[in-house]
């Protein structure tokens, strides 16, 4: 019997073995980028996502589930299962113009799944290195790929622009990525390309083809051909919807004229598109015979951009942020073949778990060579078992500048930004990022031409406690009434730290310039 999972990311599809052992379950992994907590039918989204709600419905809600606050952090430990402080990617995200990728001695998930006989795929969204082949998908354990390797573009035009990067200087895109024109100061250098591409080679055909129509399409393509395939499939659809820039066609946009500002009522429409393409990948895994022995699964990669149309109510914070509206994601598990549906879990779950989690889904193990931080969650999620995990280590990010003043000596510097889960209890030091709860735009409110908060340089405040199960928004700060707790979690804070390995963030190498790679960005070591 043949099994499919689908994953959304925000997760992964994991199943039990087959009494008959004959056959592996097809496991495709679907991910969103950007999608914010409060983007979802199910959570209070004042836009229809109809698919996704029925999904959901039908399956396992993941309600206690975290991300990363950006993309390739959250990729990476997906693909891995190695937290970014063993990875090196501890401070920002992977610029098109870095010289630097997810360590090549950390194997990934299709690496594993190959190795299992498994026929893998990746569409969409890569973000994962591009400086060199080996760190491109064809190199990472991938049989074929169509999408991008950057991680942002246009959504027509596949056309993006950098500019130049080093840990000196403050990331000042509100979107991630820079479309032409953008130049923030005469001292920027600025980098532009396409960035499509079928396995290696550049597409110059699709110009004009809305991405998220295209990779849909292109999914589909692929389930066609594992229908009559006995080897099992491995599909990794990462969406570039929802991030930004702000583009989706007018049909999607048009039924959210309600919507008074701008930018959330086109955020509206892609989501809308994209929540067509999910269920159209699963009409075609039923015409395709598939959908009974299928299981689904969706996830986001870090929280919404409020500059960009998303939004985390009542989360406070928003992507890049240590708050939980920067890592608390949308996700959930569905199929027949799960055997569970109309279930809540609440048990506490991380993206670093997926890969020990596929291992078990599929009837094997991790061998000793593999190291992950992630732990098991098949029992939880296919059974309703507890989690296997009672703690998250968030980040810990020892680039970004220090802040206020050391208030606990022979243990972990609360200076330094730096986030952890124990049990119940989440700390938070340094310099988290924005602060605000913010609430879905209203008709006077542009949340695209507000700037970020800017820290009041007299605001030294760098160490906060909250008991996340009761006190989810972060609104009751507990660091006064309990310093054995702070004192106890920074402790954990520091036992992690001890294991880091040095952050990766290399200055931008002007050899990434796609005018010397025929306009593309792609390898140029």
């Amino acid at each position: 019997m043949k099994i499919v999972c689908v994953f959304f990311v925000s997760f992964v599809c994991l199943l039990e073995k087959f009494a008959d052992g004959k056959k592996s379950p097809n496991i495709v992994f679907i991910v969103s980028d950007d999608y914010g907590f409060r983007d979802i039918g199910y959570h209070g989204a004042e836009f229809a996502t109809p698919n996704l709600d029925k999904l959901a419905a039908d399956g396992v809600k993941l309600e206690n589930y975290y991300v990363q606050p950006i993309c390739s952090p959250t990729r990476s430990q997906l693909m891995t299962g190695r937290y970014q402080i063993h990875t090196g990617l501890q401070h920002s995200i992977i610029w098109p113009s870095q010289p630097y990728g997810v360590p090549l001695d950390d194997p990934t998930m299709a690496d594993f799944l190959r190795g299992q006989g498994y026929s893998t795929h990746a569409v969409g969204k890569w973000h994962l290195g591009l400086y060199k082949k080996e760190h491109t998908p064809l190199h990472r354990g991938f049989d074929s790929f169509y999408g991008y390797w950057t991680g942002g573009e246009d959504y027509y035009k596949y056309y993006v622009c950098d500019r130049f990067h080093n840990r000196t200087i403050r990331d000042l895109s509100a979107s991630g990525f820079l479309l032409p024109g953008q130049i923030n100061n005469q001292q920027d250098v600025e980098w532009c390309g396409y960035d499509l591409r079928d396995g290696n080679e550049p597409v110059t055909t699709m110009n004009g083809t809305y991405s998220t129509h295209l990779y849909t399409r292109k999914s589909i393509e692929l389930i066609e051909k594992a229908s009559s395939s006995k080897q099992p499939l491995f599909l990794y659809l990462a969406y570039q919807a929802v991030h930004s820039p702000m583009e989706a066609p007018d049909k999607y946009i048009k039924p959210y004229s309600f919507i008074k500002n701008k930018y959330r009522r086109i955020y509206a429409g892609m989501v809308s598109a994209m929540d067509e393409g999910i269920g159209n990948i699963t009409a075609a895994l039923k015409q395709n015979g598939l959908w009974e022995d299928t299981i689904l699964i969706f996830t986001t990669d870090n929280g919404g951009q409020i500059l960009a149309g998303g939004n985390n109510w009542p989360l406070r914070g928003y992507k890049r942020t240590l708050w939980e509206g920067g890592m608390r994601g949308v996700g959930f598990v569905s199929g027949p073949a799960l055997g569970r549906s109309g279930q809540i879990s609440k048990e506490l779950m991380h993206v670093s778990d997926w890969l020990p989690t596929v291992a078990d889904m599929v009837g094997s193990k991790l061998n000793s060579s593999w190291k992950p931080d992630g732990e098991n969650q098949w029992p939880m999620i296919s059974k309703g078992k507890r989690s296997a995990r009672s703690q998250i280590l968030h980040n810990i990010d020892i680039w970004t500048p220090l802040k206020g003043n050391r208030l606990y000596n022979n243990t972990f510097d609360n200076r330094v930004r730096a986030a952890v889960r124990v049990g119940d209890y989440k700390l938070i030091t340094g310099d988290p990022g924005d602060d605000r709860w913010i609430p879905p735009p209203h008709e006077e409110i542009d949340l695209m031409t507000s700037k970020e908060k800017v820290t009041d340089p007299a605001d030294t405040k760098n160490l906060w406690l909250f008991n996340v199960r009761k006190d989810p928004s972060e609104v009751i700060d507990l660091s006064l009434t309990m310093p054995e707790k702070v004192v106890e979690l920074l402790a954990v804070l520091a036992t992690y730290n001890a294991t880091a390995v040095p952050p990766n963030y290399p200055p931008s190498d002007p050899n990434c310039d796609p005018k010397l790679h025929g306009g593309y960005w792609g390898p140029w070591e």
